[in-house]
């Protein structure tokens, strides 16, 4: 009986993609002081796509981040990024774009030309496939909160992802 519920437990995730799921390890640290990633600078959507069609033509998904370095959460956010084993596993899939939304006043049309909600909150993430699709929609607003969040949610969410 157990034999067979490990062949659908195997089958249920090799359909949802990626399957070699990680963990932490005792390295994967936040660090301070976080990192400041915004730059200020006003993105048009010209410059969006383009960095969209290079990321997938470098064979990555593309993760585009509105945020500010204001927000502690979008600096806890980067931090956790920048941990090794998540850092690895990010430069492996994905190809991440930060877009400094000012103090809610540059830049938030970019996420209308996406069709997501302008709503204060950030870090607002939104994660492609190399077909162009945003697969995260419904959770673009996941880490306004990653400081009450644990760092493996953060890995595991974009695991999740993976296609």
């Amino acid at each position: 009986m157990y034999k067979y519920l490990t062949y659908l437990l195997i089958l249920i995730i090799s359909m949802n993609g990626y399957t070699d799921f990680k963990n932490l390890g005792p390295d994967d640290v936040l660090t301070t002081p976080l990192p400041l990633p915004y730059d200020e600078k006003v993105v048009d959507s010209l410059q969006l796509d383009e960095f969209i069609d290079l990321s997938i033509s470098k064979g990555k998904q593309p993760v585009v981040i509105f945020g500010g370095n204001w927000c502690p959460d979008c600096r806890i956010l980067d931090g956790t990024l920048k941990m090794p084993s998540i850092e690895s596993f990010m430069s492996e899939h994905f190809e991440i774009m930060h877009i400094d939304v000012g103090r809610y006043d540059k830049n938030m049309e970019l996420m209308d030309y996406f069709g997501v909600a302008r709503e204060k909150g950030v870090p607002r993430v939104i994660v492609f496939d190399k077909e162009m699709n945003i697969l995260n929609s419904s959770s673009t607003k996941e880490w306004t909160t990653v400081r009450d969040r644990k760092m493996q949610d953060v890995f595991d969410y974009f695991q999740e992802l993976v296609k």
